[in-house]
């Protein structure tokens, strides 16, 4: 997956000057060590402002790009919050369980002062991810910390996409328009551009010398079975060049790119195949393409990429599942009622690591699969 952030996180452990500092040195030192290493350990024990700063120089300094700030102990409300100001990224917070030690020099009373941090950031209007129990061991934090890598991934890579279209969306797809203040708000930034913009493009990477690698690639993917349409590798091949060096001469200022693209009613007559199979290409090194129509499916299936590390897809409902075909394949084998159920359907973007027989069905008429 070449189209995901890398995750590098960091810990800052705080401390009240009211509780020993000591507790949340050696409470941070126990994560660091359950996390095995994979996780930079701030030198800055943070109990006031100027440490918060001097804390968030630091990993910024050791180019992390996600960060846990642990309560070693009650922790000082307004330093520990605005490191979430501070830092520009993904913040998990997480407290110290008690029983490390004796509960009179060695209680830290974080469980309270959790509740209290995030009463602060809401205030704030600050943004935290506080896993569903923040209060834990080392061994347990470090699982925390665990699952809180794939929503930092997404974060990221959101807040560093460009979702690139080619369209014109169609009147009647209302129920799909995409409003671009919505995007915005979540900190992707958006080019619209038409599907003639596209087919100049494509013209002009014919005769690419990069194009024979890409179909040898294409033909070694689909195997014997699957290459129904051999003459058409070489459009295809040319399409996916067309399309990578769009985003990489597109992007920009953002790290990371998706796609929705027009593929009807026009695009099989003047490329002279559908797009599909070269789209699920894409889909495989975590660069979605959705319809023109779903740039918040894009979005979607970009951030699922982030979360699992994997290509994904998504399937539109399309229509019923025939009441023959319930009774046959599902009643009695899975406990659903025929309306419970319906027929999920895309346009062949789906990469083949994620099908049983992939095959090009169709190369030049409604889709290709």
């Amino acid at each position: 997956m070449t189209n995901i952030p890398e995750v590098k996180l960091g810990i800052i452990a705080v401390s009240r000057d009211c509780f020993p500092i000591g507790l949340s040195i050696s409470r941070r030192e126990n994560i660091v060590k359950a996390c095995n290493g994979r996780i930079y350990n701030c030198p800055v024990t943070v109990e006031n402002e100027k440490d918060m700063l001097k804390a968030v120089a630091d990993v910024k300094a050791a180019e992390c790009n996600a960060l846990v700030v642990f309560l070693g102990n009650f922790g000082p409300e307004t330093p520990e919050t605005l490191i979430a100001k501070e830092f520009d990224g993904p913040v998990m917070f997480a407290a110290a369980a008690e029983g490390d030690g004796d509960l009179i020099n060695g209680r830290g009373d974080a469980y309270c002062g959790m509740l209290n941090c995030s009463y602060n950031l809401g205030m704030r209007h600050l943004k935290g991810y506080i896993p569903e129990y923040p209060v834990g061991t080392a061994g347990d934090i470090a699982k925390m910390i665990e699952d809180f890598v794939p929503i930092a991934r997404a974060v990221i890579g959101v807040r560093n996409l460009k979702i690139i279209t080619f369209g014109p969306r169609p009147q009647d797809f209302f129920a799909c328009n995409a409003p671009i203040k919505g995007l915005y708000e979540l900190g992707v930034e958006i080019e619209e551009n038409s599907e003639l913009d596209l087919l100049v493009s494509y013209r002009e990477h014919k005769d690419d010398p990069r194009i024979p690698a890409v179909c040898a690639d294409m033909a070694a993917e689909l195997g014997v079975t699957g290459n129904n349409y051999p003459s058409l590798l070489p459009r295809m091949a040319q399409f996916e060049l067309t399309l990578l060096d769009w985003a990489e001469n597109h992007k920009g200022a953002r790290k990371y790119v998706a796609f929705a693209d027009k593929c009807w009613p026009a695009f099989p007559k003047e490329f002279g195949f559908e797009p599909c199979y070269v789209n699920s290409r894409l889909a495989a090194r975590g660069i979605p393409v959705s319809c023109e129509v779903d740039i918040y499916g894009a979005l979607s299936e970009y951030i699922g990429s982030c979360i699992t590390g994997d290509a994904v897809t998504i399937l539109d409902i399309n229509n019923s599942v025939p009441a023959q075909m319930w009774e046959k394949d599902i009643k009695g084998k899975f406990d659903y009622t025929l309306t419970d159920t319906f027929r999920g359907f895309h346009c062949g973007n789906t990469p083949s690591c994620k099908i049983g027989l992939p095959r090009i069905v169709d190369g030049s008429g409604d889709h290709a699969a």
